[in-house]
């Protein structure tokens, strides 16, 4: 029996008053369910998903990236909406789906665990015909989709210990915005002349007297936002053959993204955003396309006994040339060493602006004890929000603050 743990997108779905319908017509019932069920078939395949199981009047579907599961998502609701206008409204058949982000266990093709199970919870909370998605898949797809995404609060759901962030999706209702934007700025063009010229010279009045620099907010600090390019830090691959040694590599990964986040004319994408592509294997231009990112940083992470062995290579997006690569072979303390050594030579790597710049950094206080920093990565790896893993995780970070009082992360 074949078993993995992986990250996915899952796409719950089931049938409104299922029952109802059944007991009204079942054979009428059975025939639109096999023609809805097509549908979905059609649309998970053309976004690259695969159907799990679907049995019943449920579905359950996996997808590699938030985005196309809640696209396909959209675009099943669409289609079965039109095709339930052609159906007296008492044989209409509607759809909740739910989708979610998260670790999941898969066993002969099967999939468990929280991320299917917050799925299912969040297609409970859908509107019949609607679309519910977690807080996990609003943060991956915010801003990349024309859709709006209405907050619905923190929900407690059935055997998940946690409150979801749970958002309602309107495919629709970037349309809607848009219009209401057009009617404003009719609107706001019937402001009376005579405020709008009082405006204006109340801006000259305020310029005049304190001076074109009060307005510069470029020079003030505050203001400024990294405008350099864009890396995105891929998981560390664990070499070790041992999924229970991931701790170390996503751990090393991790340190990497803060270091280079301290770099303030880099963009560094998010832990979250790139995590995504833990375990699986990509094409990392293709990758760093979606990502929108201009650089895109892998490598490898191997240990025996006392050594550790990390591999690291800098790929530029556009053509795909390797700007960096190198393998450092150290003792397992200068772990920490080895991350500031990549960092400096991601920064030296990377064309201007960063060329040209001080590349300092205000570091973060390492811990002096390496246990403490590995009690620290453990108790971060992906939770199953059980009551184990609760205890474990802050067994952990007693003992590493105990080890060392001072290292922040622990706290």
């Amino acid at each position: 029996m074949s078993q993995k743990r992986k990250l996915a997108a899952i796409l719950s779905a089931d049938v409104v008053g299922y029952s109802r319908l059944m007991g009204a017509d079942e054979q009428s019932t059975i025939t639109t369910l096999t023609a809805y069920r097509e549908v979905f078939s059609r649309h998970i395949e053309s976004y690259s998903g695969r159907v799990v199981d679907a049995s019943g009047d449920a579905l359950l579907a996996e997808f590699g990236s938030a985005i196309e599961a809640v696209r396909c998502a959209a675009d099943i609701q669409e289609e079965l909406g039109a095709r339930n206008s052609e159906l007296r409204e008492e044989r209409r058949m509607q759809f909740r789906i739910g989708v979610n982000v998260g670790d999941v266990t898969e066993r002969d093709g099967a999939l468990f665990g929280d991320g299917v199970n917050i799925a299912a919870r969040l297609e409970a909370l859908a509107n019949p015909g609607g679309i519910c998605v977690s807080g996990t898949v609003f943060d991956q797809v915010d801003g990349k989709l024309p859709f709006v995404f209405k907050f619905e609060g923190n929900k407690s759901v059935k055997n998940i210990a946690k409150p979801v962030r749970a958002y309602f999706v309107d495919p629709g209702g970037e349309a809607n915005r848009n219009r209401r934007s057009r009617f404003t700025l009719r609107r706001s063009r019937r402001l009376p002349r005579l405020v709008a010229i009082a405006v204006i010279w109340a801006v000259l009045l305020v310029i005049a007297y304190f001076g074109e620099e009060w307005f510069d907010f470029r020079k003030h600090d505050v203001f400024a936002m990294p405008t350099g390019p864009t890396i995105a830090v891929l998981p560390f691959t664990n070499m070790d053959g041992d999924s229970r040694q991931d701790y170390f590599a996503d751990g090393l990964t991790e340190d990497i993204i803060t270091e280079l986040s301290r770099v303030r004319e880099l963009r560094v994408l998010a832990r979250n955003t790139t995590f995504q592509f833990k375990g699986k294997s990509v094409d990392v231009r293709a990758v760093g396309r979606e990502l929108g990112a201009d650089y895109v940083l892998e490598g490898s992470v191997r240990t025996d006994g006392s050594q550790v062995r990390v591999t690291a290579q800098l790929i530029e997006v556009a053509d795909g040339v390797h700007l960096w690569a190198d393998k450092y072979n150290r003792k397992l303390e200068e772990i920490f060493t080895v991350q500031d050594e990549i960092t400096e030579q991601i920064v030296g790597a990377v064309p201007s602006p960063l060329q040209q710049s001080t590349r300092t950094r205000v570091a973060s206080k390492r811990p002096e004890n390496l246990q403490a920093w590995e009690l620290v990565v453990r108790a971060n790896v992906p939770p199953d929000f059980s009551q184990q893993w609760y205890d474990d995780k802050f067994s952990m970070l007693e003992e590493a603050i105990s080890i060392e009082p001072n290292y922040a992360r622990a706290s």
